[in-house]
């Protein structure tokens, strides 16, 4: 089909060009016999070397004032930076501005003249400037200095850039309606949401109490629903006025909501153990009102088994359980007996950019693939909340728990330190996509 098309315009073509070659000669043929015999032949033939000299001279001193541009994409096109078959990078960029007329626009001509293409923008009004934030895509080869170099000549202080990802391409209001509605599912979704929201930053939870939430540069303090103080600190770039609000709105929607937990529940059907067939059990996650139970397992369990989750003395045991239960400092998985028993705990504690998984089963349940398969669903949480790493805070005894992160398929690091053993597994890109 496609080859009859283009026969069909090659044929439109040519009738075209033959078309003009018969017009051009019927008019060479026509001005000939005018010159020739008419009276005034000679007195036109000057006329028209005179006017051809003319239009030359002009032409010429018209290039000269006006030369041609270069080729290849014009200055402040900002459609050039994606050049097919390039490699190209993200940025995200945010520099101070005056709030004026013609400063934006300044910025981004400077940006289109790299060249750079200006995905997404947003601006952080202040008092008597405004912080502009942008992410842009240029070639792979336009250097960090180079950017950063546009952005001042044109205006911008308080320059910060970093490498940008496929997430920074989403625009921010629907970036904060999707945080908003994950946090308002499950309250341990509040410091990830603050966490995806604010870059890399570091939240704390202190029992400190204050009359008012209040913001000084680099550091948020917000009053915690739950109690105390969250600590939102970032060292670049500073959180601006318009951060604050958007902190201030998701913290103020999970106190309104308050305690909540997914009601979820999956049947686990584990294999034949030691003088008892299958047996099935409930996953489901934990909250503060299974403190009782989760007590109870701790005085059903021996004392190696405590001191190989807790690494200390295990009469303190029970003390830990006020912060493992709470959503608001991670996520708890735990399995249920149909009498209501729980006979094992699973615990994905955020820290930062990270998590650390732990995970306690009653003595009696051991050995039949129980912790596993709760290690495995531990780091599906995980992933699925956009953490890249796992750790695991153990002992070169605890074989279990090193053949559990082994069998997980992926990257792990081994520290040693005082006897104790830290295995970080590195969640990676398609590890991540597999779990969800």
């Amino acid at each position: 089909m496609d080859e009859l098309t283009n026969r069909k315009h090659n044929w439109r073509r040519d009738t075209v060009e033959l078309s003009a070659v018969f017009l051009a000669v019927a008019l060479a043929d026509l001005i000939a016999n005018v010159v020739v015999h008419g009276h005034d032949g000679p007195v036109l033939l000057v006329a028209s070397a005179l006017a051809l000299m003319a239009t030359a001279a002009w032409h010429s001193w018209w290039k000269h004032r006006h030369p041609d541009a270069p080729p290849g994409p014009a200055p402040g096109d900002i459609t050039s930076a994606a050049v097919p078959g390039e490699e190209q990078a993200l940025w995200r960029i945010r520099a101070t501005v005056p709030d004026a007329p013609g400063s934006l626009a300044g910025l981004c001509r400077a940006l289109a003249d790299l060249p750079v293409n200006v995905i997404s923008m947003q601006a952080h009004p202040l008092a008597e400037e405004t912080v502009d934030e942008f992410v842009v895509q240029a070639s792979a080869d336009t250097a960090a200095q180079e950017i950063t170099r546009a952005v001042v000549e044109a205006g911008g202080t308080e320059v910060w850039l970093e490498r940008a990802d496929a997430h920074d391409l989403v625009d921010v209001p629907t970036r904060i309606l999707n945080l908003a509605t994950r946090t308002a599912l499950d309250a341990a979704e509040l410091p990830l949401a603050l966490r995806q929201l604010f870059g890399r930053c570091s939240i704390r939870s202190l029992p400190a109490e204050i009359e008012e939430d209040d913001l000084d540069g680099s550091t948020m303090r917000l009053r915690d629903p739950s109690g105390g103080v969250l600590v939102v600190t970032r060292d670049e770039p500073p959180f601006t006025p318009t951060e604050f609000a958007r902190a201030r709105a998701l913290i103020e929607l999970d106190a309104q909501l308050g305690p909540r937990v997914p009601d979820t529940r999956d049947l686990l059907t584990l294999a034949p153990g030691r003088g008892s067939g299958l047996s099935e059990l409930t996953v489901r996650r934990a909250d503060p009102s299974d403190r009782p139970a989760a007590v109870a397992l701790h005085d059903r369990c021996s004392t190696a088994t405590l001191r190989r989750r807790y690494h200390g003395p295990t009469a303190d045991s029970d003390r830990y359980l006020g912060h493992l239960l709470e959503p608001r400092f991670g996520q708890t998985l735990a399995a249920e007996t149909p009498d209501g028993d729980l006979v094992a705990l699973a615990h994905l504690m955020w820290d930062d950019d990270s998590a650390e998984v732990a995970v306690l089963v009653e003595d009696a349940w051991q050995r039949r693939g129980l912790g596993s398969e709760l290690v495995r669903r531990l780091v599906e949480l995980a992933a699925d909340a956009g953490i890249g790493q796992v750790y695991a805070v153990t002992t070169a005894s605890n074989s279990g728990m090193i053949a559990t992160l082994r069998r997980l398929g992926v990257p792990l690091d081994y520290q040693v330190e005082d006897g104790t053993l830290v295995i970080t597994a590195h969640l990676t890109m398609e590890t991540a996509a597999t779990r969800r």
